[in-house]
């Protein structure tokens, strides 16, 4: 569904999957999809690519690296819309708790925000029920974004290697004329 401009200068869109909320000079975008973490077998999405000399012995993995480029959906099932990309890295960073500092980028696939970026980065308390990221940036409709994730295990097959992980992300951004200022773009607006 897509709300048309009010006489205010309002405007919203939103799916299933997002909802943008345009007031004044900024924009306020909510996401809510599920990552499918595939980590063993033919369509693995997920790949080990260096260890520490400890992690083999490590209770938390400490020192390993992983990266990824996992299939993003707006339903919970893996055969539903695509709608996004995660793809970034994980290193195990804690020697007592099992815990990964994550570069994490959400390239949008779908819809007026095709092609855009949402990156995140901080530390991910694996076993927690909900942890909280950072959202630290972005590219193209993102551009100076700020804000938060929110994430949780949706569901987890050890025997499978094979997890999906519910993010639920508050962003806020400039508004498009604002945003092409600050990059030094006014001539083009």
């Amino acid at each position: 569904k897509l709300k048309v401009p009010s006489a205010a200068g309002e405007r919203e869109s939103e799916s299933a999957w997002l909802k943008t909320t345009r007031l004044g000079n900024g924009n306020t975008t909510t996401l809510h999809f599920y990552v499918h973490d595939v980590r063993a077998g033919p369509n693995a999405t997920l790949y080990g690519v260096a260890n520490s000399s400890i992690t083999a012995t490590s209770a938390t993995s400490f020192g390993q690296i992983n990266v990824f480029d996992d299939r993003v959906t707006a339903e919970a099932d893996i055969n539903s819309e695509e709608v996004a990309r995660a793809q970034g890295l994980t290193t195990s960073s804690d020697l007592q708790i099992r815990a990964v500092t994550m570069n994490l980028n959400f390239l949008l696939k779908s819809g007026e925000y095709n092609g855009s970026v949402i990156s995140i980065a901080g530390r991910n308390q694996v076993g927690d029920p909900q942890r909280e990221l950072t959202v630290v940036g972005g590219a193209g409709a993102f551009r100076y974004a700020r804000g938060y994730a929110i994430t949780s295990t949706y569901a987890n097959d050890v025997e499978a290697n094979y997890s999906i992980l519910e993010y639920t992300i508050y962003v806020t951004t400039y508004s498009d004329a604002i945003a092409a200022a600050a990059a030094g773009l006014s001539s083009a607006i």
